[in-house]
């Protein structure tokens, strides 16, 4: 591999004895990983399942490494949203944050998805998920992923995260920032890096990270936590951001994180030590551990710092319309009615938590129930996907070697003959191994196929 030349002058000043090593790490095949999502199984059900040959990430309870030649993502189970694929040292950052049910969590950089979609995960249906995105199109894939993983209580923002500041001060529990950065941790998987590496270096990202990082403290609750991460080895955007957070905001300090075989310490001067912790920090570099590379750092705000106080948003729709009414009480799933909102007929849940999101670009709030229609109501696709099975009453499930899955996925519409005893006419609940992949419109014969058109099978 062609790395350029200053790159290699800096990770050997980085690395000492250890350069050859890093270096020979190039030679090793690509790793592969996905992780579970345990919203919908737990562990130990989705490997009973599983027909994939999967090897445990040790540090990541829920992740695993798989062969490129099984390809998860052509598998039923991957539109069930039942795992991320997902490289193993970038599974760590959300890992590590100590997500809690109820907890207020932001992802601040989060497309394409893979640590909001943990982060939901760990929530459990509880608080709130605020997961944002400068760039449009890249939020717009992290609205697919959060909706296929099923996540109900969430607000997707399209922002510069240094914007939404004035919105969320001292408002959340927890907070993620993996951060923009040069990429170094993933030149061995995506060489295309190496040339961004050479058009932006760390010099370019470690202005675009500071500022983020401080709006990140900005939003922080007071005793609240937030996770630092970026996929590089630069100490420009790894120990020097957070020793820059450090100096500007001294109510932060570095926390421990739980140690794992292969971690390594944040690399600093005893006097950097004594100053700020940085050992604290764990960098993951691919020639001691079986990941590509990343630098994680967990911060807390001091509990007396100063804090802003923010209402529960209510809810502005005075009476709900019948045919909605008929369609939700059908389910066992949590929707409380004070918190229905209808906007062009659309209908969301939405958070009573959200606070004030006047002026901002917001592609999500909420959970998208379905639309109104001429006297009758149409669920969303993102509700199949945060419904279990058995939260609606008429739905059917395929096994996974079933060919008509595939033909669900494709758009088409399938027969169903062998549920005409047990089902009702009208809208069905679509699933794999009952764990539900769309709508359909039931005859007693056939299902009409309702499924999302954009995320059918290619």
């Amino acid at each position: 591999m062609n790395l350029p030349l200053q790159y290699l002058k800096s990770m050997q000043e980085l690395l000492g004895d250890d350069y050859d090593s890093y270096l020979k790490s190039f030679d090793n095949s690509r790793l592969y990983g996905l992780r579970i999502n345990t919203l919908k199984i737990s562990v130990e059900e989705f490997l009973k399942i599983c027909p994939f040959e999967l090897k445990p990430v040790p540090w990541i309870e829920n992740g695993f490494y798989y062969k490129e030649e099984d390809k998860p993502a052509k598998h039923p189970y991957y539109f069930a949203g039942l795992y991320y694929i997902q490289e193993p040292s970038a599974m760590t950052p959300a890992n590590v944050l100590p997500v809690e049910k109820n907890d207020i969590v932001l992802d601040m950089c989060a497309a394409p998805g893979g640590k909001s979609t943990e982060l939901g995960a760990k929530l459990n249906r509880t608080g709130l998920l605020v997961t944002n995105d400068i760039s449009n199109s890249r939020a717009k894939a992290l609205l697919k992923n959060v909706e296929v993983f099923g996540i109900p209580n969430l607000c997707l923002l399209n922002e510069d995260p240094v914007q939404i500041v004035p919105r969320f001060k001292t408002f959340f529990d927890k907070i993620l920032i993996d951060a923009p950065c040069s990429g170094e941790g993933m030149f061995r998987k995506d060489n295309k890096l190496i040339k961004a590496w050479e058009k932006n270096g760390p010099e370019f990202y470690s202005q675009i990270q500071r500022n983020i990082i401080t709006a990140g403290a900005d939003m922080l609750k007071p005793g609240g936590k937030m996770l630092y991460s970026t996929c590089t080895f630069s100490k420009m955007e790894d120990e020097e951001t957070i020793k820059y957070l450090l100096d500007q905001r001294p109510e932060m300090h570095l926390i421990p994180i739980r140690d794992y075989e292969g971690f390594s310490h944040g690399i600093c001067t005893d006097e950097e030590e004594n100053t700020y912790k940085l050992r604290n920090t764990v960098r993951i570099f691919p020639h001691k551990m079986e990941g590509e590379g990343h630098f994680v750092a967990l911060l807390e705000k001091d509990d007396d710092a100063d804090i802003s106080y923010h209402s529960l948003k209510k809810n502005t729709t005075a009476k709900l319309p019948d045919v909605l009414l008929e369609f939700i009480n059908k389910l066992s799933f949590p929707i409380n009615h004070d918190d229905i909102f209808i906007k062009d007929n659309y209908v969301y849940s939405v958070s009573p938590h959200v606070g004030d999101t006047r002026s901002l670009r917001i592609l999500r709030s909420g959970l998208l129930l379905g639309e109104l229609k001429k006297n009758r109501f149409e669920p969303s696709q993102a509700l199949a996907m945060a419904l279990k099975y058995d939260e609606y009453p008429d739905s059917v499930s395929l096994s996974a070697d079933d060919q008509r899955v595939i033909k669900y996925l494709k758009g088409e519409t399938i027969e169903l003959p062998e549920f005409s005893n047990t089902t009702n006419k009208g809208w069905v609940l679509f699933c794999v191994d009952r764990y539900p992949l769309g709508w359909g419109k039931y005859d007693g014969y056939s299902l009409k196929n309702k499924y999302l058109a954009g995320w059918r099978w290619m």
